[in-house]
């Protein structure tokens, strides 16, 4: 009887460790970082300035979505974090971003409409560190962050580059989260 209990407990913990390893496989985890330096910019970004904790983009980028939706019946497909600070040596509070959408190229010709509601900046076209990483769920958000930005500051030391600013695009289309970081080489 023992032993028919421990095998029975000994099969649900395995399924549970696969189902936790599958999910996690799935979500991206056992992905390869891959770094290229790339000229990037020339977005055109629809954004609100923040102050505090970085756990408040999904808050304010979902807010700038829906609004572009509904008041102007316009739709995206990116959103985006623009991130000035490194939460490791600035305080919660004090952590300063750019949170928002990604305006279409078709919807370039619209900027007019709402510039009065929205801050609105095209990205100048500048050298980026660049990494991507799949976008299946909000999970994949954690996932990617964890994975990615230790091997991101540990190439930026590698390669003596200077860094600055962090980006993240989470192209929901091409199911894909873009991190980029503003680089000039020392």
């Amino acid at each position: 009887m023992k032993y028919r209990v421990l095998k029975i407990t000994a099969i649900i913990v395995a399924l549970f460790l696969m189902l936790i390893f599958g999910q996690y496989a799935y979500l991206g985890g056992f992905s390869k970082i891959k770094f290229q330096t790339i000229e990037c910019g020339n977005e055109i970004l629809v954004y609100e300035k923040m102050t505090g904790s970085y756990s408040e983009t999904p808050r304010v980028m979902d807010s700038i979505y829906y609004r572009l939706l509904h008041e102007f019946g316009i739709e995206t497909g990116k959103g985006f974090g623009i991130y000035y600070d490194n939460p490791q040596y600035v305080e919660a509070e004090k952590l300063r971003s750019e949170i928002g959408v990604i305006l279409e190229p078709k919807d370039r010709n619209r900027i007019s409409e709402i510039d009065s509601t929205f801050c609105v900046k095209t990205l100048p076209v500048e050298m980026y560190l660049v990494a991507e990483f799949p976008f299946k769920s909000p999970l994949s958000i954690f996932i990617g962050m964890s994975k990615v930005y230790p091997a991101m500051t540990k190439y930026v030391a590698q390669h003596q580059l200077n860094d600055g600013l962090v980006m993240e695009i989470y192209d929901v289309p091409n199911k894909k989260i873009i991190y980029r970081k503003l680089i000039q080489s020392e």
